[in-house]
């Protein structure tokens, strides 16, 4: 029988871990950057809406999977290869090797919730918010910014770590005029705070930039807070969004504290 489908397969898998690697890579460089920026000023985690600690759950637990594909796809090479080679030497070599990714891997898992406990039930909650809507970043092709707009929660997948949602209100300049669905990742998602329950939203002080849906839309654009809820005898936000100028000034809107969401860091618009 030939070997060449058992070659090929072994090659589609050493090539997907090479991508996992590479991932692998990506997500330690970020990670090392926040750890380097919460050593140098480690009290902007008490800041009101600072989510410097969600990022770096998101990207532990990124980690964690990522260590954990790796570790599976070894194992299928290892079976693969066994399969095309009896048991020998090479084998023996082949298992030392297996057990030094599995060692790897242990060790990885160990840090990961040594650092940071909580982790285990971020998919959870990811998954309860099925039917929620959300706030949902979106890169079009060949934009060089990012578009936040309100979507519903279809589905989580906790194995792919997706949300697929659907768009309920496309604007006017959308391709199509009916609803759309898109599969983001678990960073192109905010959940928005609970409208019943004020105390479940961050409290963003004056000054402090958002993320907010602009009045009578369901698009959300960068504003700065101007007054808060805070000791008021009201749950909205006064708001000024960037690029709303109006006779040379910028007028400020009232926004209920359910539709503001923090400005996640490096946002584009």
């Amino acid at each position: 029988m030939s070997t060449t489908p058992e070659i090929g397969a072994i090659l589609e898998n050493s090539k997907e871990l090479d991508r996992l690697r590479k991932d692998q890579e990506d997500i330690l460089s970020e990670i090392n950057k926040l750890h380097k920026k919460l050593q140098a000023t480690p009290e902007v985690v008490e800041k009101p809406g600072d989510t410097s600690l969600s990022r770096l759950k998101m990207l532990y637990t990124q980690a964690k999977d990522l260590s954990d594909n790796e570790a599976n796809i070894s194992n299928k090479l290892i079976s693969q290869l066994d399969a095309l080679h009896p048991p020998g030497a090479q084998g023996q070599q082949r298992r030392r090797l297996g057990s030094e990714q599995k060692r790897k891997r242990v060790k990885a898992d160990s840090d990961i919730t040594r650092l940071n406990p909580s982790m285990r039930n971020q998919l959870e909650a990811c998954a309860s918010l099925k039917g929620e809507q959300v706030a949902a970043r979106v890169t079009p092709r060949n934009a060089d910014k990012d578009e936040w707009f309100v979507v519903k929660v279809i589905h989580f997948d906790k194995e792919s770590k997706e949300f697929e949602v659907l768009d309920e209100e496309p604007g006017d300049d959308e391709e199509s005029s009916g609803q759309r669905q898109y599969k983001l990742p678990m960073a192109n998602i905010i959940p928005f705070p609970k409208s019943n329950d004020p105390s479940s939203a961050p409290d963003f002080l004056p000054g402090k930039h958002v993320l907010a849906i602009y009045p009578g839309t369901t698009a959300l654009y960068k504003a700065t807070v101007v007054h808060c809820p805070r000791r008021r005898k009201t749950d909205d936000y006064v708001l000024e969004f960037d690029d709303d100028e109006e006779d040379g000034s910028l007028p400020q809107r009232t926004v209920p504290f359910h539709k503001v969401v923090p400005l996640p860091e490096g946002h584009r618009q």
